[in-house]
């Protein structure tokens, strides 16, 4: 695979130092895979060895989902882009190393056509104002665009011309929606939304499966790197058309769905409520039959499958960067799945879960045994630069039942 050793120079971002996304944009891509190989081991390495970090062959506008917030600023008018780190003040990207060109492109339109159509931007202290923020979302296989414009009112004035403009500009676009949010919160979306042109949602293909994208879907933001990262995850899961498996915290359900064809049985959970519609129709969609979905807390559902004494061969776990709950992972070590396949977007609580379930959690506490059978033994590790010329890191990790 093609690294490049060429560092991105500063010139490249005039934002850079005020955004504060991007840690590493000094050095080489070779050199930011280094750094981060050094970070997992050094967190994880007592667990087991540490495979080679995956990386990407084309490390910049790898972003299929940009926000930019909207601002009114005195001698440049109506400019868009982004909160300076740990503040409000909006700090203006006209196009960032990476996020899609194509939204960025749009983005930069809407701007243009804010002020031919005398559109004010939101003021958040005196919550005057018309245009807040707005989202794009890209689908990487597909093409197809979503435009999300979030207003402080849901009155747009002369939509109609607005959009018409828009779609000249960008042909490209098959979607565009108003979202309404009216309110003093740190939130980009509101609860209120109207399809102003196309379908109201995008599609994209992943691991060789459709899925159904909305406004508020979360869905992995680098598709390139995350059918690689599913990929190991399904490899870890050692399938053989035999198990039950559970998807915990599955979105739209990218790797329930990816796995399904796999498996007896399926079963997804996540509380989100648009992205448990998504799930269901994404399995429609798929032909999948052997897919069942819950709209629950991942920890609570579990606890509630360990009561109801379900027999479950494979656990899938993508949790928030906060980890997961000890409820859940108790709820894991009761039910006893052969094996955990550990997604993990936050390598320190990773290192803090490993630990429970390595130790066997209060099962061990419980029996008042320093040992024994109660916890998992880390089999393998990966990890995979999911977010290049940033310091996040995405892992994947195997546990086995002793």
């Amino acid at each position: 695979m093609k690294q490049s050793g060429r560092p991105i120079r500063s010139n490249k971002c005039p934002a850079e130092r005020k955004c504060g996304g991007c840690q590493y944009l000094d050095l080489s891509y070779a050199e930011q895979l280094k750094k981060k190989q050094k970070t997992v081991e050094k967190l994880l390495k007592s667990y087991g060895r540490v495979n080679q970090i995956i990386g990407m062959e084309e490390p910049e506008h790898y972003r299929n989902k940009v926000h930019a917030v909207f601002d009114f600023q005195k001698g440049r008018g109506i400019v868009s882009g982004i909160y300076q780190e740990g503040t409000h003040h909006v700090v203006p990207v006209e196009e960032c190393l990476l996020e899609d060109r194509r939204a960025d492109a749009i983005i930069g339109s809407i701007r243009q056509l804010a002020k031919s159509f005398k559109l004010k931007a939101y003021d958040e202290d005196t919550g005057y104002g018309l245009l807040r923020h707005v989202l794009v979302r890209v689908g990487h296989a597909t093409g197809q665009i979503m435009v999300v414009l979030v207003l402080g009112s849901p009155i747009l004035p002369s939509k109609k011309n607005f959009v018409n403009a828009l779609c000249k500009l960008h042909p490209e676009i098959t979607t565009i929606l108003l979202n309404v949010n009216n309110k003093q919160t740190s939130m980009v979306l509101g609860e209120k939304e109207q399809v102003l042109y196309g379908k109201g949602y995008i599609e994209d293909v992943l691991c060789g499966r459709t899925f159904r994208i909305s406004s508020k879907s979360f869905y992995q933001v680098n598709a390139v790197q995350t059918e690689k990262l599913y990929g190991k995850a399904l490899e870890y899961a050692a399938l053989t058309g035999r198990e039950t498996v559970i998807d915990a915290y599955c979105g739209i359900g990218t790797i329930g769905l990816a796995a399904a064809g796999h498996v007896k049985k399926m079963i997804g959970v996540e509380l989100n409520q648009a992205a448990m519609r998504d799930a269901v129709v994404n399995a429609r969609c798929n032909g999948i039959r052997n897919a069942d979905f819950y709209q629950n807390d991942a920890g609570r559902f579990m606890v509630q499958l360990t009561e109801s004494g379900q027999k479950v061969d494979v656990v899938f776990m993508d949790p928030p960067r906060s980890g997961s709950t000890e409820a859940f992972l108790d709820a894991v070590l009761r039910l006893r799945p052969a094996r955990i396949v550990y997604i993990s977007c936050n390598p320190e609580t990773l290192a803090r879960d490993l630990q429970y379930l390595t130790r066997g959690g209060t099962l061990r506490r419980e029996s008042g045994k320093s040992g024994g059978k109660a916890g998992y033994q880390v089999a393998e590790m990966t990890p995979v630069d999911m977010f290049p010329f940033t310091d996040e890191i995405e892992m994947v990790c195997l546990l086995k039942s002793r």
